[in-house]
Order: structure tokens, then C-alpha cells, then sequence
């Protein structure tokens, strides 16, 4: 039986923060936050992780959803890089997640004769053998025709040939989301709406935290041998807030992404551009969307709500564009969204040279911090960090084990998948939608199913988004720890870049799945939608202003959910 991260267990785990003393205390619910409470718990450690929001609230859910060896790094002859990246991605495939993370193919448009073709392919051949034709197919050459019956959508004098290679996708926020319920499983407590308002001290050193529900707004400390601090680019915010200067800072930079029809680019696989910047992906996402990004811009204004612009649109559009022979057009897109890379900014050349890797130091007794690197590599971050910790742990700590450690929903999933058939018949479903669920839940799918027992209402689509059972929002609220309408919209499923309407059409019917579970008055619901709508109200006026300031404004005009949360910045 898998450990709910239920209305029950919040409960449970608000006690144990209060009464119990961890060896580590991890802030940040992202995917760095939760592979460390992971980390530490399956090496016998007592960790608890706190998350002032939901899980990958932040930069986790707002990815570029790929687990890839970063192919342009090798022409920055970041080889180290490429390889460890490589080989969390063959983890992902093969071992630790192969129900959540996929293979998927892209094409290389070729442009210039003579020497692209071998330039490109010696990089291709280096990651190949680096390890990215392990688990997936090596480089292909094709011809102009044969690149262009691959990918019909693109213009003939687009290219003059093309190389196709496979790396590997995930939903970023269903796989963050996994990871902490993992560690969950192995004895960790992890509690969102759970803020960091004060530092606990013991003379010169970090001795745990008080925190703040943000719902109820009750505190209480938790005490610690150590404090990993993982928000990335929160990171500053919370060094100030313990009142320790860190040993290196971290800069915000934008990324947006937008989605649109698969029918409106007919191509059987992804694509990756050059730009004059670095390079524009059109990413295959589920079986009837892309993913096209991204930016790469400075944001220095709200931390929790970056906005995008019209200009990042255009920019998208217009380089997507060049290659397209039907363009796309602002009324093609389905969704928008935009993250923020939490990069490593030094003093120094040598520290600036960091921001592509990640770094973790012991900023004072008591109090580790981890920030940088990608989202492919956060299992070795999360090692790095209770590694780093162990200095301010009593004993000796084992080492790390994660790369042995499958994700809930792993183990049984290849056998679920060829059982489709019978278990679709058996829940009187469509075998697509069954695939869909075990891509999605792995071997949890039983669980899943068993919320709609008694309730076959529950096994309908929801109306207006029917990718999505009912059940799914239900077992959000029940087992995967959504606390709110948005949690499920824009995290647990992604309604909300997958659809026109942003998911405000269906939010009413989801209001009243969730609200059944969460125990909420009709008042409470109401307002759940009221926000919501404001949410995207928000979101779609930020993305018609022409600058960041602009689109800033916009956004934050719409309420918080979690209307609890302190400016602990300001304290």
C-alpha cells in the first residue's frame, strides 16, 4: 500500500513536524527538493521537506519537459555535463521512472552543405557513444526527401537534409510530484502550504525552522540537524532570511514556452532550431499537442508568477515560422506558459562559468544550499546535497542508492502495459484510455481505478476537457496532495496549457470532484473558481503586453490561492 498524500496524512505530517527532530529539513518542493528528501530518506535518514505552494509549483512544472543530454553542450565542450545527463536519462528510461519518461525523436534540419553534415554528425556519434543510443536509436541521415516525408509541415528550401536522434520527455510536474510521494513511501514527510517564516538557532548554528500552514495559518518549529535549503531561484530570499551571506547567488532567467495543435505542424517528430541565441524546440507532447520554446531573457520581478509577453510569443512564432510552410498564428495556440531557470551568477568569470552546472556549499553550521543545474540531472543534485549535509549529521551517512530506486508506479508497469487490453475490459474502458492512465499513474493505475468503485460516474471524461477522467481529479485531491482548484488544473493534470480555455470551462465540474474529497462548502468552491478564472484572466492579459514590467503587472493582479502565504522577504 503507497502512501496518500491525502487530507489525512496532512494532518498527520503538520503533528510529526511539530513533535518530532529530523536529521535534515529540506525547503522547496521542486524536483531538486524532493530527489533530497528522497535521497536522504533511503539512506536511513529522518527528513521532512516543507513547500510554502504545491509541488513544482515553480520552475518544476514549467520545463521544457525533456530529460536530455543537452546536445549543444558538447560545442561548449561541457563533455562531463553531457555524460552524467546522459546516464540520469538511461536511469529514467530503463530503471527509476520508465512509466513517467519516454523516448522521443527529433530532427536536425540541415541548412549549410559540405561541412554541417559531418560537423553535426561527429557531435551526434560523440553523445551516441557517450551513452545516448543505449536505450533509444542512433543518429539517421536523411536526404531533403526523406527528411521532408519525416516532417511534411517544413518548406523545401528550409533544408538540405536532416539527422534524426532520440533523447527523452516526462510531464515535469507529474514526475516532481512522484518523486515526493516516493519519498513519502520510504518514511520522509513532505507537507505543502507549508511556508519557512523564521530560522530556529543554537548559538552559532542553523538548528531548524518555523514554519507556517499556509491554509490555517498555525506555526510551529521544527527542529533539525540540518537545513537544505533547495528553492532555487528562491534561494537568495531564503539566505536573507537566515541571515547568512551565501556562497553564491542566483540569477533568474525566463523561459516560455507555447503549445498548439499537433495538427497544425504534421511531422512524425520533435524538432530542434537553431536561433542566434541557442536553439527553439518543437517538442511532441501526449499524442495531440507541441511544445514550442524557449526564451531565454533576465527576469528580475515577481519570483512566483513569471508572465509572459507578447514579444516572447512573437519571438516563438517567428522563428518556428521560418522553417513552417503553413505558419502558426496567435490564434493556434492552446496554452502558454513561462518558467524561470534558476542559473548561478558569481563574482567572479570562473563562478559565472558555473551556471550551467549546479553548486551546493555549506553556507554556515547547520544550513547547506544547492541551486543551478538542470532539471535531467536533479538526482545527482539531490545526492550532492545530503553528501554535503553529512558534515553536520552525528555517524557516518551510508551513500546514495537513489539510482536503485524506482519511482512508486515503476515496478509492474511494462507487465500493466501488456495487460491493457484485459484491464481496460475489466473497468469497461477503451485500451487508449488505459494506456493513458499507466503513462500517467504506472502500476499505481489499480489505485487509481479502485477512487471509481461504487462510482462509475467517475470513470466518464470531464466535459469539457475529456482527455481527463473524472477520477483523476479526484485522486489529485486524494492521493497526490492538491490542495486547491489550480493544483489540479495547471499541475496534477495540464488542463491548463491543453486547452483554449485554459481549463476555465471544466472548472466548475473539477471544483466539485476536488471539493468532495477536501471537504469544501459550497462558499469555499465558489471561490476556488473565482480564483482560478482570475488565474488565467490574469494570464491571458499579461501575454498581450509588450514587456516583462508590463506583463508583471497583469499577472499579480490576480489573488493567490494560498491567500496565507507571508512576505518572509520583508522581515
Amino acid at each position: 500500500m503507497t502512501v496518500s498524500l491525502g487530507p489525512a496524512n496532512r494532518e498527520e505530517s503538520w503533528q510529526r513536524l511539530g513533535s518530532e527532530s529530523f536529521d535534515l529539513v529540506v525547503v522547496g518542493g521542486g524536483v531538486v527538493g524532493v530527489g533530497t528528501a528522497l535521497d536522504a530518506a533511503t539512506r536511513g535518514l529522518r527528513v521532512a521537506l516543507v513547500e510554502a505552494r504545491d509541488l513544482a509549483s515553480g520552475t518544476s512544472s514549467r520545463s521544457s519537459k525533456l530529460f536530455h543530454g543537452g546536445l549543444r553542450y558538447l560545442e561548449q565542450l561541457e563533455f562531463g555535463l553531457v555524460r552524467e545527463a546522459l546516464r540520469e536519462r538511461e536511469l529514467m528510461l530503463t530503471t527509476i521512472a520508465p512509466h513517467l519518461v519516454k523516448p522521443v525523436s527529433f530532427l536536425y534540419p540541415l541548412t549549410h552543405r559540405v561541412w554541417e553534415r559531418p560537423y553535426t554528425a561527429a557531435g551526434l556519434l560523440l553523445y551516441d557513444t557517450m551513452g545516448g543510443a543505449r536505450s533509444v536509436p542512433g543518429q539517421k541521415h536523411l536526404t531533403r526527401a526523406g527528411a521532408l516525408r519525416m516532417v511534411p509541415a517544413l518548406k523545401r528550401d528550409a533544408l538540405i537534409g536532416g539527422i534524426r536522434y532520440y533523447d527523452a520527455a516526462a510531464d515535469d510536474a507529474r514526475h516532481t510530484m512522484m518523486v515526493a510521494r516516493t519519498a513519502a513511501h520510504y518514511g520522509a514527510v513532505v507537507r505543502t502550504s507549508t511556508q519557512v517564516v523564521e530560522f530556529l538557532r543554537e548559538a552559532d548554528r542553523v538548528s531548524g525552522v518555523r514554519v507556517r500552514d499556509v491554509e490555517d495559518g498555525r506555526e510551529t518549529d521544527v527542529e533539525a540537524s540540518v537545513v537544505v535549503n533547495c528553492t532555487g531561484v528562491w534561494t537568495d530570499e531564503l539566505q536573507h532570511l537566515a541571515g547568512s551571506r551565501g556562497r553564491f547567488r542566483v540569477r533568474a532567467s525566463k523561459g516560455v514556452h507555447i503549445v498548439v495543435p499537433r495538427d497544425r505542424i504534421v511531422s512524425e517528430t520533435g524538432l530542434i532550431l537553431r536561433t542566434e541565441k541557442s536553439v527553439l524546440f518543437v517538442i511532441p507532447w501526449r499524442s495531440n499537442h507541441w511544445i514550442v520554446g524557449t526564451t531565454d531573457t533576465d527576469w528580475n520581478l515577481d519570483l512566483a508568477h513569471p508572465a509572459a509577453t507578447q514579444r516572447d510569443i512573437d519571438y516563438i512564432l517567428s522563428h518556428v515560422n521560418e522553417v513552417l510552410a503553413t505558419p502558426l498564428t496567435h490564434d493556434d495556440i492552446e496554452g502558454v506558459y513561462a518558467g524561470l531557470r534558476p542559473l548561478l551568477a558569481g563574482e567572479s568569470e570562473e563562478t559565472s562559468k558555473l551556471s550551467r552546472e549546479h553548486a551546493v556549499a555549506r553556507v554556515a553550521p547547520g544550513l547547506v544550499a544547492i541551486a543551478g543545474g538542470k532539471y535531467t540531472t536533479y538526482r545527482v543534485m539531490a545526492a550532492d546535497a545530503v553528501d554535503a549535509a553529512s558534515a553536520d549529521l552525528p555517524g557516518r551517512a551510508r551513500p546514495s542508492i537513489t539510482d536503485k530506486v524506482p519511482l512508486l508506479g515503476a515496478d509492474g508497469y511494462h507487465a500493466l502495459v501488456n495487460q491493457a487490453d484485459q484491464l481496460a475490459a475489466r473497468h469497461g474502458l477503451h485500451p487508449y484510455r488505459v494506456r493513458h492512465l499507466l503513462d500517467r499513474y504506472g502500476s499505481l493505475v489499480g489505485e487509481v481505478l479502485a477512487e471509481a468503485d461504487g462510482r462509475p460516474e467517475l470513470l466518464k471524461p470531464i466535459d469539457a476537457a475529456p482527455d481527463y477522467l473524472r477520477v483523476e481529479a479526484v485522486y489529485a485531491a486524494s492521493h497526490e496532495g492538491a490542495l486547491h482548484l489550480e493544483d489540479v488544473l495547471a499541475r496534477r493534470t495540464r488542463i491548463s496549457i491543453e486547452y483554449p480555455h485554459r481549463g476555465v470551462d471544466c472548472a466548475e465540474q473539477v471544483a466539485d470532484l476536488v471539493g468532495e474529497v477536501l471537504g469544501w462548502s459550497t462558499e469555499t468552491k465558489a471561490r476556488e473558481v473565482e480564483l482560478y478564472r482570475a488565474r488565467v484572466k490574469a494570464e491571458e492579459e499579461s501575454q498581450t503586453e509588450q514587456n516583462d514590467e508590463g506583463a508583471d503587472a497583469r499577472r499579480l493582479a490576480a489573488p493567490e490561492a494560498r491567500s496565507g502565504l507571508v512576505d518572509v522577504a520583508a522581515s
